[in-house]
């Protein structure tokens, strides 16, 4: 008797940035409907500023929540279409609580002094959703991903 076996594979989408992150401030009083949080990874290696509308989303500080920023919503992590199969494609989003599409316009590096003196390398990345911005500033390792003009999605669930 022959034994017959599928093998499956299961595709992923692959994340420019995936980290659990902290709210450690708000600034609500620059505009009307929207906070600008700051907020650090639980590792305290990246930090980031970021606008969200806080009549669709709240967030407090010392709160936490799952960032992530992608290439795309398709779980597989094929690319994203302008043609929305209904039912058939299974969505990031589905998995998040405030989504944002936009665009990375400008990449920089930035020095900052340890405490011994010495200098360590940050790479500093902007995006823009619509208006409402993104500064996410942290080690190479974890900004290697980022290319610009890339369109990109920010994903965001409670913790």
């Amino acid at each position: 008797m022959v034994k017959l076996t599928t093998t499956c594979r299961i595709y992923m989408a692959e994340f420019h940035f995936d980290e659990i992150i902290k709210v450690i401030g708000i600034d609500d009083k620059r505009y009307e409907k929207v906070s600008r949080i700051e907020a650090q990874s639980e590792d305290e290696d990246v930090y980031l500023e970021l606008d969200v509308h806080s009549q669709l989303f709240r967030m407090l500080q010392g709160e936490k929540f799952r960032m992530v920023v992608s290439h795309t919503l398709n779980a597989d992590g094929s690319a994203v279409t302008g043609h929305i199969s209904e039912g058939k494609q299974k969505s990031l989003a589905d998995k998040f609580e405030y989504v944002m599409h936009g665009l990375l316009y400008k990449m920089s590096e930035d020095k900052e002094k340890q405490n011994d003196g010495s200098n360590t390398v940050k790479v500093v990345v902007y995006i823009s959703f619509g208006g409402l911005q993104l500064m996410l500033k942290g080690d190479p390792l974890k900004m290697h991903k980022f290319r610009l003009d890339q369109r990109l999605f920010l994903l965001l669930r409670k913790i």
